[in-house]
């Protein structure tokens, strides 16, 4: 890519030009090389200033009042003899060190030039894109010698920039009123802006064959490349998606994206084999990776709002395949603000347990589960429940996906040593009420929370298990002192996602009695009683509590419209297991019994299973049966 390139002369102070085309012909006709200048003098004489006599002159003068122990400077000694103004060598100095200064005016931008540029990006970096031409884009900049930022507007608008600095207080008023008055109001992006699959089909109709000898030549700043990655990434918030996924292939396979959206890997698009280089390595210019690495894997994150998309960023990670390529994984992450407690898909009762265990002034409460299963959204949904100006509340997370007003919230970095047990050290110290910790990764950090729940603190926490019970017998495997444990436990949460089925099109149909002996089969067998007798009376109570004055039960199905992209489901809810500790279950604790008999004690006490408080809402119409027994274990 052409380097800046430095505009020719211009007035120093507030050069006002009538129009973009005005300005344009400023910039471009034939000028003497000032900027080429070899020193001050010179300059001068290319500026038509001074004449080569009058330099010798002033320069036998400089060299006099050196030996006499005087050192003024060759500019100041012409300006003191009258053979330059001093307006005059402002000028000269300005266009040779490249200092232009713009006063916009009433400069009317060019709509091709403003469509280059967001205006959310204009807005935030202070940039008011003037006029484009042929290869070139003018800018009128805050600060024209920010090569980060030139940089970034480089790659984004794939043009040789010509910065010119912005007179002091005209540049923020004239980017409001350029915006404005473009397309009506509109952002001049929105317009201008293509959908992925229209450029994928311009990369496949406007480079040569996928097994020509310019199969891989393509470049990772290729404009509509660039453009792609950024709908992408654009298409994806829009579709809720909450992982981009970029999968590689030796030519002639084309590049396979799939979107993550409620859960569900779904094919989104497929691009020519000769990008399979240039996308990754442009998304690592982005991530601010090393692009000449490709053996190992790397992390890293890219803020979206830096180009010109909205606040969301992106978790990043490469992953070496075979022959020398590389997938891109990138999870998004919306600085999101936390659900209210009664929104994530608790039922009632659990509801009313979970809030009133975590009111208490100290224990411990667990939220556990497989990856991506939403513990964070549920620990971040039951602290705002909890978050009051009574309270100090510690948080230390990795990443900070959810943020809210009145928590102290700390990212966790094990390369420097600032592990989860580093910070539980560290907040105990800091006088806190309740401490919130990402995940409990091992018997330190395990420890440190059983110890600060023991000391007056309320802790929150995740753990990678399978079921509530299960987790007891994790913890005290990986040597947890049991009677410490079991003084400090609460309630352990266990919680799976389902697609929630879309309200607009999902289709009922009334279940017939057998359907529903079957149903209340699967409901009993995760527990002691499954005979005939305890299923007809499952029914029984169902039909109580869902059927209605009639007493039918009506289960739904998926169908998809477009309010649901034909999917048939929309969003994501949880489902449920909460066993909340008593007596028995601490007993439990302290002789190590199995998980089986946690278990066991556990539903006699009245804990739903998952299974089963996914069935309830199977009853409820939000979700259907298929989506219950994938999430779940009997």
């Amino acid at each position: 890519m052409t380097d800046t390139a430095v505009p020719p002369s211009l007035p120093a102070h507030g050069f006002r030009p009538p129009n973009a085309e005005s300005l344009w012909k400023q910039l471009s006709a034939p000028h003497p090389t000032v900027g080429k200048a070899r020193h001050l003098g010179e300059a001068l004489i290319h500026a038509g200033m001074l004449s080569p006599s009058a330099l010798q002159d002033g320069l036998q003068a400089q060299q006099q009042e050196r030996s006499a122990g005087q050192n003024r400077l060759i500019g100041q000694i012409l300006v003191d003899d009258g053979v330059l103004t001093q307006e005059q060598l402002r000028q000269v100095i300005a266009a040779w060190l490249g200092d232009y200064t713009v006063h916009p005016g009433d400069i009317t931008p060019d709509p091709a030039a403003l469509a280059m540029v967001p205006r959310a990006m204009a807005e935030r970096e202070s940039v008011l894109p003037l006029i484009a031409r042929d290869d070139a884009l003018v800018l009128l900049m805050a600060d024209p010698l920010d090569r980060v930022l030139l940089d970034e507007l480089r790659f984004l608008t794939q043009r040789r920039l010509i910065p010119l600095q912005a007179a002091p207080g005209t540049l923020m008023p004239a980017i409001h009123r350029a915006y404005r008055t473009q397309s009506g109001g509109a952002d001049a992006t929105t317009a201008a802006r293509a959908t992925s699959r229209e450029l994928a089909a311009n990369l496949g109709s406007t480079v040569p064959d996928a097994d020509s000898e310019q199969a891989d030549v393509i470049s990772e700043s290729d404009n509509t490349l660039v453009r792609l990655i950024n709908s992408v990434i654009d298409e994806a918030i829009h579709h809720r998606a909450s992982d981009i996924h970029i999968e590689t292939e030796p030519a002639p396979q084309n590049v396979r994206i799939r979107l993550r959206i409620d859960g569900d890997l779904t094919p989104y698009l497929e691009l020519p084999a000769r990008y399979r280089f240039a996308m990754v390595a442009r998304i690592k210019i982005m991530a601010g990776m090393d692009i000449s690495e490709h053996r190992k894997p790397q992390d890293g994150k890219i803020d979206f709002a830096r180009f010109g998309g909205p606040p969301v960023e992106l978790r990043v990670v490469t992953v070496p395949t075979s022959r020398g390529l590389e997938d891109v994984v990138l999870r998004l992450l919306a600085g999101a603000k936390p659900l209210p407690l009664e929104n994530i898909g608790l039922s009632q009762p659990n509801l009313l347990a979970l809030r009133s265990v975590v009111q208490k002034s100290y224990g411990l409460v667990l939220v556990c589960g497989p990856t991506g299963c939403g513990k964070t959204t549920t620990l971040h949904s039951v602290v705002r429940d909890i978050n009051t100006a009574g309270r100090k509340i510690w948080t230390a997370e990795d990443p900070i996906e959810i943020t809210q007003e009145g928590l102290r919230q700390v990212q966790v970095n094990p390369r420097i040593g600032w592990t989860f047990a580093a910070a539980m050290r560290t907040f105990l110290r800091a006088d806190p009420d309740v401490i919130m910790i990402g995940e409990m990764r091992d018997e330190e950090t395990a420890r440190i929370a059983i110890e600060a729940s023991l000391t007056g603190h309320l802790v929150l926490s995740t753990l990678h298990t399978n079921s509530a019970p299960e987790s007891i017998a994790r913890l005290l495997e990986i040597g947890l002192d049991p009677f410490n444990f079991s003084d400090s436990l609460l309630a352990i949460l266990a919680q799976r996602l389902v697609r929630r089925l879309c309200t607009a099109c999902r289709e009922p149909r009334v279940a017939d009695h057998d359907t529903l002996l079957g149903l209340a089969s699967q409901y009993l067998d995760s527990g002691t009683n499954n005979s005939p007798e305890a299923r007809e009376a499952q029914v029984a109570r169902w039909r109580q509590q869902h059927g209605g004055a009639q007493g039918e039960l009506r289960l739904w199905r998926h169908v998809g419209c477009t309010k649901c992209d034909g999917h048939g489901y929309h969003g994501r809810l949880g489902i449920h297991e909460l066993m909340m500790s008593d007596e028995t279950i601490r007993q439990h604790i302290r002789h190590r019994a199995p998980a089986s008999d946690i278990r066991h004690s556990a539903l006699a006490a009245g804990m739903l299973t998952l299974r089963q408080d996914g069935i309830e809402k199977v009853l409820q119409g939000l979700t259907d049966m298929s989506e219950v027994v994938a999430a779940t274990n009997l």
